[in-house]
C-alpha cells in the first residue's frame, strides 16, 4: 500500500482509535509506504503519534474496553520545504532567520532522529531540465538492490533479522566494522553534529547498506 495523507489529518486519523478503535494511516501503510508531504505543515500532535511505531512497528491504543494493537511496519518517507516560502536557501527566499528556524521547529528532534536518510533537493538549472541525456534506468537500480538484498538474506539466514536496518546491537557490532580511518572520522561527526545513540547506529547499518550495494565487504 501506499498511503499520503493530507497535512490537515488527525492524530486519531494517523494513529488509529475511535471509541472501538479502526486502523489509521500507519496500519493502512503497514508493508507498503507512508508520504508526508509538506511535513512541516502537519499538526505536531499528529506527527508525534508516529515515534512509538517507528521504533517498534506496531502501535498500542488503550481503551476502557480493553488494549487493541495494530501492526505499522512501513517505509517512512516526507519530503518539506526549509522555509515558509519554499525557496530557502537559494537568494529568491524573502523569509527571516527567525522565520526560518520557526518552520524548520515544527519537525521535532525525536521524529528527525528515527530518519535513516536526508537529501537536499537543489534547484534544477536550464540546462539540466532540457539537456537529451537520459538518467540511470530504474532497472539497472533494481539490480543494484535485489544483489544487495541477497547479501542480505546470506548473511541473516540463520538469524530472525531480515535486512540490515533490523540488526541488533550485536549484529551491528559484527557486521559493521569500522576501519581506523572510519572510527575517526565517526567519532568527528558523532561531536560535530552532537549524534544520539540512536542515530550513531543508524548511520552504521545505512553504510553497511552502502557497502553491500557496491559489493563491498568492509565499510
Amino acid at each position: 500500500p501506499f498511503r499520503s495523507p493530507h497535512h490537515t489529518v488527525s492524530a486519531t486519523a494517523m494513529a488509529g482509535g475511535g471509541g472501538i478503535p479502526t486502523p489509521g494511516e500507519i496500519t493502512l501503510a503497514h508493508k507498503g509506504v507512508l508520504f508526508l508531504d509538506e511535513l512541516p505543515e502537519f499538526k505536531r500532535a499528529a506527527l508525534e503519534v508516529l515515534r512509538q511505531p517507528l521504533e517498534a512497528h506496531k502501535i498500542c491504543i488503550s481503551r476502557v474496553s480493553g488494549t487493541y494493537e495494530f501492526p505499522a511496519d512501513f517505509l517512512f518517507i516526507i519530503a518539506a520545504n526549509a522555509c515558509p516560502c519554499g525557496y530557502y536557501p537559494m537568494d529568491k527566499c524573502r523569509c527571516t532567520s527567525r522565520q526560518i528556524l520557526r518552520y524548520q521547529n515544527r519537525i521535532s528532534g525525536p521524529i528527525l532522529d528515527r530518519m535513516d536518510l536526508f537529501v537536499r533537493c537543489e534547484e534544477i538549472g536550464y540546462d539540466v531540465l532540457t539537456a537529451s541525456s537520459k538518467e540511470e534506468s530504474s532497472s539497472s537500480i533494481q539490480k543494484r538492490v535485489s544483489a544487495a538484498w541477497v547479501i542480505q538474506k546470506e548473511r541473516f539466514a540463520e538469524s530472525s533479522t531480515i535486512f540490515n536496518g533490523r540488526m541488533t546491537k550485536s549484529e551491528v557490532e559484527q557486521y559493521c566494522q569500522l576501519d581506523a580511518e572510519g572510527q575517526r572520522l565517526m567519532k568527528k561527526a558523532y561531536s560535530a553534529f552532537s549524534l544520539t545513540g540512536r542515530s550513531y547506529f543508524k548511520i552504521l547499518k545505512t553504510a553497511r547498506t552502502i557497502a553491500d550495494l557496491e559489493q563491498s565487504p568492509d565499510i
